[in-house]
């Protein structure tokens, strides 16, 4: 939990306040961009919550920080409510989990919701709140993991819910040896009529991304939006397998129709799919300029 005597000078007065533990995931900062910013590489509150609205977002964000770095003045009376609102709605049967795990530096997992069997897109925090909620939503049947390096807290949903983990075996490591459903290969693999699973080979050799109802894709650590560049991009600096393949890679997504990209690391990007299509060829020019 955050301590108030670790509370980053830079914070605005009031309630919430962010403290020196922040690893800079920038998780709070993209739930809510009207309370949280940035500050020498750590978060801080800039502006406290206005609102009823506000004040559930950042609380939201309190959950979801992955080293409960941030923290409240008073003990919030109304934090079971924020716990509640979890899985958070994305658009659709898709949700955004929160709880997101420090073994994963802070990345973001997601659960679709589907009559055929609920999946996990990497793994949060295994928290009590959250798997309540999970099991009130009808479980979860399969639990995919885009690569090695998001998979945090995979074993315990695995034994709690007796879900059906799926990863590529490339990115298989000793942590995740038990999978239910290795994937191999470069082919894309369909999964179910409307879900497909595209290899993705970059970030790591085996990363693999999901696309879903030709609408949502489930990037991992290979495609996310930049706000400060203000385009689709890859992580060139965190790039722990081949940029080559992974600029052949990105080349190979273009040709996918997706109107949503929901990243592990990184900012989710939402556009009708002519705008995503300009958006995803202005990345490939980049990504090309960057690996000269």
């Amino acid at each position: 939990m955050a301590h108030l005597n670790l509370r980053r000078p830079q914070n605005v007065s009031g309630d919430f306040y962010v403290d020196t533990s922040c690893i800079d995931c920038d998780t709070c900062r993209w739930m809510v961009p009207d309370v949280f910013t940035e500050v020498d590489e750590q978060s801080v509150v800039y502006h406290q919550p206005l609102n009823e609205v506000q004040r559930l977002a950042a609380l939201q964000a309190l959950l979801a920080c992955p080293t409960s770095s941030i923290g409240t003045v008073e003990k919030p009376q109304d934090v079971k409510v924020a716990q509640l609102s979890f899985p958070i709605p994305v658009e659709d049967n898709v949700y955004h989990c929160g709880y997101h795990s420090e073994n994963s530096y802070g990345a973001a997992s997601y659960f679709i919701e589907r009559p055929e069997g609920n999946i996990l897109v990497d793994s949060p925090r295994f928290t009590p709140p959250l798997v309540k909620r999970l099991e009130q939503m009808g479980g979860v049947r399969y639990m995919y993991l885009t690569h090695r390096d998001d998979v945090a807290d995979h074993q315990k949903f695995a034994e709690h819910f007796q879900c059906q983990r799926i990863l590529h075996e490339d990115d298989i490591t000793s942590g995740t040896r038990n999978v239910e459903i290795p994937l191999s290969g470069t082919e894309p693999f369909e999964f179910a009529p409307d879900i497909l699973i595209l290899a993705v080979p970059g970030h790591t050799k085996g990363h693999t991304v999901l696309l879903y109802k030709n609408k949502f894709l489930f990037s991992g650590d290979h495609l996310a939006w930049s706000d400060s560049l203000k385009q689709l991009i890859a992580f060139r600096d965190y790039c722990w397998y081949s940029w080559p393949e992974q600029i052949k890679s990105m080349g190979e997504l273009v040709h996918y129709t997706f109107e949503w990209v929901l990243p592990g690391h990184g900012r989710r990007y939402h556009a009708d799919v002519e705008t995503m299509k300009k958006q995803m060829d202005k990345c490939v020019e980049w990504i090309e300029s960057v690996g000269r």
